[in-house]
């Protein structure tokens, strides 16, 4: 009879072991942060030092206001950053709501749309 209430123990430590460990995944998908990129003011110019003083990790959420007749979201990489010209097959967003998940390192945004760019319509982004 003793061995029996240990094997059934045994059972129960395994079964909230699994348990805590799913809690534990699914908490850490639950801290993920959503910014709204460009405060109130939403994704318009001079948005480039918006990321300054922010801790950004991968999995965190940018949020992209704008109105899409005027702007749009490119997602580029270093080189497209810094020269304002998005690399052929750069994902191009255009809903003026759009959510975009960061991963980790360097995530780099450009609106396309003429002199934008220029203008500090770009922001890069370090994720951890």
């Amino acid at each position: 009879m003793m061995c029996r209430r240990e094997g059934r123990g045994s059972a129960v430590m395994v079964c909230a072991a699994i348990v805590l460990c799913l809690l534990l995944l699914h908490s850490e998908v639950a801290q993920a942060a959503v910014y709204t990129v460009g405060g109130s003011g939403g994704w318009t110019f001079n948005v480039s030092g918006w990321p300054k003083g922010k801790r950004f990790r991968a999995g965190d959420v940018l949020a992209f206001n704008y109105g899409p007749s005027y702007h749009n979201v490119v997602a580029v990489d270093k080189a497209g950053y810094n020269n304002c010209r998005p690399p052929r097959g750069a994902k191009t967003y255009q809903t003026g709501k759009d959510r975009i998940k960061l991963v980790k390192g360097q995530n780099f945004f450009i609106c396309s749309f003429p002199g934008h760019c220029e203008s500090g319509m770009k922001i890069a982004v370090s994720a951890v």
